[in-house]
């Protein structure tokens, strides 16, 4: 009986001990057409498993502290065992003492094709490259804890990024786009070769301190706003240097309308700086900025 008990509580600790993210993830073919729907029902169930069952992190969660997020992944093209597809991913984090979700990381990712064969194993491996379907849905489960664990303390996502990083750079031996810098200014190798980056840290700390911002919203609502705002501002010493830098359209595709809700209702602090300050670093959401409140 001894033995079962103790069994039992090993199974129970060890799938406790393997799961970090509470990840949906979505196959939507609506652009093949003729389509055998079993080979993506598969791949969409593999998947689920694949990222909400690996142990990313070693850290026991409980059910309540898992990462929300999702992955929706597009296939434009289909030959066979190879995918032509798009991935947006998307990721949350609760607000102290509330029901609300802050939406931390919402990027679509244009340059994901990879081979799968029907219910072929998928199984990480940080020191070699096994497939990019594996290698890219991996990297953005280490990007989604690290940007997580930033909004909560000031570079507490460093371990989860570097090992995005390092994933990024095995990655580049599968000849596959969006790992290298010859293939665009806006794919995964500047993602999270800026993210770790000096020169970008202050999109990290803005991170950090517009989500601990967030976190007194029930105990001291303008002392919240003021200290929203302060981080808002703050991305100002970026675009000094690096004017419409792709982490900062990054931080606001997730951010813009949230903003735009917090600073459109009471109580009232004096917003003209802060909106003269997104105009500039924000340029592409100038019609949300407008409305906001003076």
């Amino acid at each position: 009986m001894n033995k079962v008990i103790l069994f039992l509580t090993l199974v129970f600790f060890i799938s406790l001990q393997g799961q970090q993210l509470n990840c949906t993830v979505t196959i939507n073919t609506e652009k093949l057409a003729n389509t055998n729907q079993t080979v993506y029902k598969t791949l969409e169930t593999s998947l689920t498993d694949f990222v909400n069952k690996t142990d990313w992190t070693g850290k026991a969660l409980k059910q309540n502290e898992k990462i929300n997020c999702s992955m929706y992944i597009t296939i434009s093209a289909n030959n066979s065992d190879d995918f032509v597809a798009t991935i947006q991913v998307q990721s949350s984090r609760p607000i102290y003492n509330s029901s609300y979700s802050s939406p931390i990381l919402n990027f679509n990712d244009k340059d994901f094709s990879f081979r799968y064969t029907q219910f072929q194993n998928l199984i990480f491996n940080p020191n070699g490259f096994e497939s990019n379907l594996v290698s890219v849905v991996s990297f953005y489960a280490y990007v989604i804890l690290g940007l997580d664990a930033d909004s909560f303390e000031a570079n507490s996502g460093n371990a989860n990024l570097v090992i995005a990083q390092n994933i990024s750079n095995i990655a580049q031996q599968g000849g596959y786009k969006g790992w290298s810098q010859a293939d665009g200014f806006q794919n995964r190798y500047f993602l999270i070769n800026d993210l770790l980056s000096p020169t970008f840290s202050v999109i990290r700390s803005t991170v950090t301190d517009y989500h601990t911002g967030l976190d007194l919203m029930t105990t001291d609502l303008k002392g919240s706003k003021e200290k929203i705002k302060a981080s808002l501002i703050d991305l100002n010493k970026l675009y000094s240097s690096k004017p419409n830098a792709f982490l900062t359209r990054i931080f606001f595709d997730a951010k813009s309308d949230e903003i735009v809700s917090i600073f459109s209702a009471g109580p009232s602090i004096t917003v003209t700086d802060l909106v003269e300050s997104l105009n500039r670093t924000s340029p592409l959401n100038t019609s949300k900025w407008s409305a906001i409140k003076y």
